[in-house]
């Protein structure tokens, strides 16, 4: 049976897509032919198409435009990006280029936002989010910004504690927010999420600590579901309940403006993905609308928060299969010349699957295998995708290379790695590049790191000084 990688593709799936297609038996991601990287750059290496960022965000701010338009949607719309997903500077730099606020999660984030103002990137009244647990130093962190004119700069806060350790710290007015406590998908470990405060602590705890605060003012409520966003029973009925939460407090707190989701959009992770955005948008705004207008209370703006869905589908990886091994009759393992679980540690620490497509040979025969990484652990290899319980690539030649991309692997990759840093068995990060298009819609591409040294890892472990 002579059946071509190709033919597999085409028959299973609707195919060329939006950023995918074939010239020439080479595949080219967003019009760009991979394999001219990796004949200037060479393997392992890692990229960033940054076009696709503000794609995204672009996407969504019209979505919502469209849909507060159709049901006379009274209250405004703002976006944020959830900073944990990738810090880089280029990333910022991208994102920063569509009006959108920053979310951050710790301390160091507020040094970016700090970095980002020196730059004119962003500007002290921009809103900054300040979300997560909050040690001490991230407190008085807040409020040092705060009374340095970052007037934009809200703390969520996450339990009672906070606002005791922020409250002797204010020398003015402060705007705050308050988390809640969702409950967790019912398969989850916990019932109740630890971050937050519970449904029926939030409107106690207004009364008595926040009402007569004499600089706190309650702004914002914020969710956030630990699945995303997602057209299930179980995502529109804690929406639901945090409606309700919402209209109580606004009916006792007039400063009250902002209905935070969070809770990002779901990015395409299988060339089968299908996700209706709009429809998504439009319901959320429409319930919105529905449960104030009932209660008789005014509609708020509307904030998102989106991480993965800003970044993750800029990202890449790119690998040789340098060997093929046949450990027994039936299994075939091609070997990468990186590891997974340093590249993309979600493959191994969550069963994540990303897109994975050769860059070329796809006229060629193909055969099912498994992907295995160079270090010695157990977990390293990557053995199904997203839309079947299996790996199909052209055959293994050992006088044809074969390389192949992972795709939509923008966020997260490179933290939860220790992206610089110390990796399992010492396998070095691979080189980064980073593809942008000029005004005319040109691409060009640049180093932003090469491949980490010997030297930089064992500077690290205290043997070159």
């Amino acid at each position: 049976m002579n059946i071509k990688y190709r033919d597999f593709i085409e028959q299973n799936f609707d195919f060329p897509q939006h950023e995918f297609e074939v010239k020439e038996d080479q595949l080219h991601f967003h019009g760009i032919p991979l394999l001219e990287l990796v004949k200037t750059y060479g393997t392992p290496l890692k990229f960033s198409y940054l076009p696709r960022i503000s794609e995204n965000i672009q996407s969504v701010q019209n979505w919502f435009s469209e849909a507060m338009k159709k049901v006379d949607y009274q209250g405004k719309y703002h976006y944020a990006y959830c900073t944990k997903s990738s810090h880089f500077k280029h990333i910022l730099g991208e994102v920063l280029k569509n009006p959108v606020s920053i979310e951050t999660s710790y301390t160091t984030d507020l040094d970016i936002v700090e970095e980002l103002v020196k730059t004119r990137q962003f500007d002290k009244t921009g809103r900054v989010i300040c979300n997560g647990c909050k040690p001490l130093a991230y407190v008085e962190r807040m409020a040092n910004m705060r009374s340095r004119g970052y007037t934009g700069l809200i703390p969520v806060l996450d339990s009672k504690d906070e606002l005791h350790q922020l409250s002797p710290l204010l020398n003015g007015p402060c705007p705050i927010g308050i988390r809640i406590a969702a409950e967790e998908e019912p398969k989850f470990e916990f019932y109740t999420s630890r971050l937050g405060f519970g449904y029926k602590d939030i409107l106690p705890f207004y009364r008595q600590q926040v009402k007569d605060h004499p600089h706190v003012k309650l702004e914002m409520l914020h969710f956030f579901i630990n699945t995303g966003i997602k057209d299930t029973a179980y995502y529109w009925n804690e929406f639901y309940k945090c409606l309700q939460v919402y209209v109580q407090l606004k009916r006792i707190c007039p400063e009250l403006k902002t209905f935070n989701i969070g809770g990002g959009f779901p990015i395409k992770t299988s060339l089968a993905f299908d996700y209706d955005y709009a429809y998504m948008i439009e319901e959320i705004v429409r319930q919105v609308k529905e449960v104030c207008q009932q209660e008789g209370v005014p509609e708020p703006d509307l904030v998102t928060e989106f991480g993965s869905y800003t970044v993750g589908e800029s990202g890449g990886a790119i690998y040789k299969i340098f060997r093929q091994k046949r450990q027994n009759e039936k299994e075939k393992w091609n070997m990468i010349d990186s590891s997974f679980m340093t590249d993309l540690p979600d493959t191994w620490a969550i069963s994540r699957r990303f897109i994975l497509l050769p860059l070329h040979r796809w006229n060629e025969e193909y055969e099912r295998v498994f992907l295995g990484g160079l270090t010695c652990d157990s977990d390293d290899y990557y053995n199904s995708e997203q839309h079947v319980n299996a790996i199909f690539l052209p055959k293994f030649s050992t006088q044809r290379p074969l390389y192949i991309g992972f795709f939509h692997t923008g966020a997260y990759q490179e933290t939860l790695g220790g992206y610089g840093g110390l990796q399992h068995c010492l396998i070095p990060n691979p080189k980064r590049i980073i593809i942008d298009r000029d005004d005319d819609g040109r691409w060009h591409h640049r180093q932003f790191a090469p491949q980490q040294s010997p030297e930089s890892m064992l500077r690290l472990l205290g043997y070159n000084h």
